[in-house]
């Protein structure tokens, strides 16, 4: 086992060398490296913070877990994003096998927080949240992590064909949503 220096740390194929080394600063360089990747993804995908962080904290450690098996040919970016959409599915489908209250609730709620958007982004923000998720995945890694159709594809699980389709139908449903709050807005 040899030293790893800085120079190597720049590189991720020396990152999951050193990794499946076991070199005891290289989990802080992967998630120095990729945290704010992985929040972002998670922190969208969820739209809760709490739930975002736990979700980038298991894709970290199960990126550690099964690094030894990872395809050192591979970019490690788009390894990484799929599991954290892993994470963050798995997330959704918790969430959704919880007890609910009330539909008029969330109806409500729903309204006051577009009534509180005064601008774009948030009206943006509010109508991601409300994308099923598989489309507000592909619109994320697309348009904010600007990572190309293949990578996405990889992250997602899904065929290229697919992503296009989902990436087609998430601005078409985010088109509609923001003139409803633009016609609301006038």
């Amino acid at each position: 086992m040899h030293a790893w220096t800085d120079e190597e740390a720049c590189d991720d194929r020396a990152l999951v060398d050193a990794l499946r080394a076991r070199e005891p600063s290289a989990p802080r360089v992967l998630v120095e490296r990729y945290q704010r990747l992985v929040f972002g993804l998670c922190a969208r995908m969820l739209g809760d913070r709490h739930e975002a962080e736990d979700a980038a904290q298991e894709t970290f450690l199960r990126a550690l877990r099964s690094i030894d098996g990872f395809d050192r040919a591979r970019r490690l970016r788009p390894w990484l994003l799929g599991i954290a959409a892993n994470q963050c599915r798995t997330s959704l489908q918790k969430r959704s096998r919880r007890p609910r209250l009330s539909p008029e609730l969330f109806e409500a709620v729903d309204a006051r927080i577009l009534d509180d958007v005064d601008d774009l982004a948030g009206a943006l923000g509010a109508a991601l949240a409300r994308l099923r998720p598989d489309y507000r995945l592909v619109f994320i890694l697309y348009h904010e992590q600007h990572l190309p159709y293949d990578e996405i594809a990889r992250a997602a699980g899904r065929p290229i064909g697919t992503v296009r389709t989902w990436l087609h139908r998430a601005r078409l449903e985010l088109a509609s949503m923001l003139a409803e709050f633009d016609d609301g807005d006038s």
